[in-house]
């Protein structure tokens, strides 16, 4: 007897296999064809897709893509310009420029004024005289100058004898010289 090989094939009993048949073809056989989505180009294509679906215009006059449509300005507007410039331009003030602005305030006028007369100021009034005053105090010290009266009045220096005037002028000689020396 002679040998055979084996092979897969069932022979006309065995089960038989569907024949090939494009997906496409199957779907519509089916009925269970299912369009997803717009077509490729549709936003750009607005004339086709208005020829298609008239009765939509109203509806799809909104354009598709994200984001905001509002105008962005690629230019500074002139108006901030100045006053930022304007602001750049002041000199520093010096302390003594400081002092004077802030002891020729109008309102820190009125309201000491209104101290003096035995007035009593609101909460914001009082917190700011209180800041400003502070402020005052802290210039005068940097600039060291004193609200007190010095010892060296007038009157105090008639009173006091020649050696005790020679001895200060001597001391102030002294200072003098130090300073001096120093520059």
């Amino acid at each position: 007897m002679s040998r055979s090989k084996k092979t897969r094939k069932g022979g006309e009993n065995s089960p038989k296999l569907q024949p090939r048949v494009k997906k496409q073809d199957r779907a519509v056989a089916t009925g269970k064809r299912k369009e997803s989505g717009n077509k490729s180009g549709s936003r750009h294509n607005e004339g086709l897709i208005l020829a298609q679906a008239p009765q939509q215009t109203a509806t799809q006059k909104k354009d598709p893509r994200h984001g905001s449509k509002k105008p962005v300005a690629l230019a500074i507007p002139a108006a901030t310009e100045t006053t930022q410039t304007a602001k750049a331009k002041q000199p520093k003030l010096t302390d003594e420029q400081k002092l004077l602005k802030l002891e020729e305030d109008p309102r820190l006028n009125q309201l000491l004024d209104m101290l003096e007369e035995g007035r009593d100021l609101n909460d914001a009034d009082q917190k700011w005289l209180d800041q400003q005053l502070n402020k005052i105090e802290a210039l005068m010290i940097k600039l060291g100058i004193s609200d007190e009266l010095d010892d060296n009045t007038p009157a105090q220096a008639k009173n006091l004898s020649d050696d005790e005037l020679f001895d200060k002028f001597e001391s102030g000689a002294d200072l003098l010289k130090d300073y001096q020396d120093k520059f």
